[in-house]
């Protein structure tokens, strides 16, 4: 009697549901939408809670700028976007000599304005385009977001469209993405501005009968579209029109110029040669590193050197690879990440070359350094 009386309220849900979806539409229009790109509601997660890898949580020196972990609730964080825009100014003015640069496949935003004045605009963007910084150092320039989900992915089929706020946690992608920003300074009152993307997709673990056992997290490509979408978003919030900077990021972009090449010399020292200036080569460095398992901390470009973090995947002792703990709450980066110097040294006008050294400064002629290279030789020729 009581699983008859179990199934009959089952059933009654199920028919409520379709009453409730066949009145909606007849009285609205499904609402869709042409955008490609929405992280707002990138709250709903299946499985465990999105956090930050073990590689990439700040030193304990800039603590201050963290938001603690990824479980703020929606209501928390939403008030605390609302205070944010409530203390600045409602009338945003456009900024003069904005434009996007280019180099082979890679664009970047060039501001003539000051970065300090540009960082807290910035900061603001990726919080009202529903992101949580897991790195805010103002000091250094640097911010990066939460891992979040593209629900703009999500297909609106009409059952959705019309009760999807009541099952939109059942909805996933399987993916996820994280963005990485820089402010550079070029020249005393101009500003570079590079934006980068990092993926991961779920995937299933098989038997020998094909069927999925569980998940686990790995990466997917780097997206320059993406990025594309965001600078031309950024463009907009510092006072550009939508037309200008959709145009301004739509210009075609310039061939694959590959321009790196590995060097080892005997057993004691090896290097990346790069077929660049300084400026480029230094340029073209702090995107690989960005979009590399590398956590830049610090940098002091006269000297050319990057201070970085890394942390090697097998280190972390998981046979099913560091990704499998992507979205893991566990914090072990305090005994996994290690400290480098990757030192950007010019040896001509059109040439430069790259050298990994311990956090000593020290050359690092170990098999880790010999990785370190040959990964950063990987995006260096993307």
């Amino acid at each position: 009697m009581m699983n008859l009386l179990k199934l009959s309220r089952r059933y009654l849900s199920i028919l409520s549901l379709i009453v409730i979806a066949s009145t909606a539409l007849t009285a609205c229009k499904s609402v869709t939408s042409s955008d490609t790109v929405d992280y707002k509601s990138a709250g709903a997660v299946r499985g465990p809670n999105l956090s930050y890898p073990p590689d990439l949580i700040t030193a304990q020196a800039d603590r201050r700028y963290i938001v603690q972990d990824g479980t703020a609730t929606m209501s928390e964080y939403n008030s605390a976007v609302k205070k944010s825009t409530q203390m600045r100014s409602n009338v945003m003015t456009g900024i003069p000599g904005m434009r996007i640069a280019r180099d082979g496949e890679r664009r970047w935003l060039v501001v003539e304005k000051p970065a300090p004045e540009l960082y807290p605009q910035v900061k603001d963007f990726w919080q009202e385009n529903g992101f949580l910084l897991v790195i805010d150092s103002p000091s250094t320039g640097i911010m990066e977001t939460d891992w979040a989900e593209n629900r703009a992915k999500i297909a609106q089929d009409w059952i959705r469209s019309t009760i999807g706020g009541a099952l939109d946690t059942i909805y996933d992608t399987g993916e996820r993405d994280k963005y990485k920003t820089r402010l550079e300074v070029s020249k005393p009152g101009e500003t570079e501005i590079y934006i980068t993307q990092r993926g991961a997709i779920e995937k299933c673990t098989t038997d020998t009968t094909g069927a999925c056992l569980s998940t686990i997290w790995t990466p997917r490509p780097n997206d320059p579209e993406l990025e594309a979408v965001f600078l031309a978003r950024l463009m907009e919030r510092l006072g550009m029109t939508q037309e200008q900077a959709k145009a301004m990021v739509a210009v075609p972009l310039g061939p694959k110029t590959p321009k790196a090449k590995f060097v080892q010399e005997g057993t004691n020292q090896a290097y990346i040669e790069l077929s660049a200036g300084f400026d480029r080569s230094w340029r073209d460095v702090g995107l690989a590193l960005d979009r590399s398992n590398f956590t830049v901390e610090d940098r002091n470009r006269s000297s050319g050197v990057y201070y970085v973090r890394y942390v090697n995947p097998k280190d972390l002792g998981d046979t099913k690879g560091f990704f499998s703990n992507l979205f893991s709450s566990k914090d072990e980066s305090g005994m996994k990440a290690k400290k480098y110097q990757v030192l950007v040294k010019s040896t001509g006008e059109n040439s430069a070359n790259v050298y990994v050294q311990g956090a000593d400064g020290k050359p690092e002629n170990t098999p880790a350094g010999y990785q370190l290279l040959t990964l950063l030789t990987e995006q260096l020729t993307k």
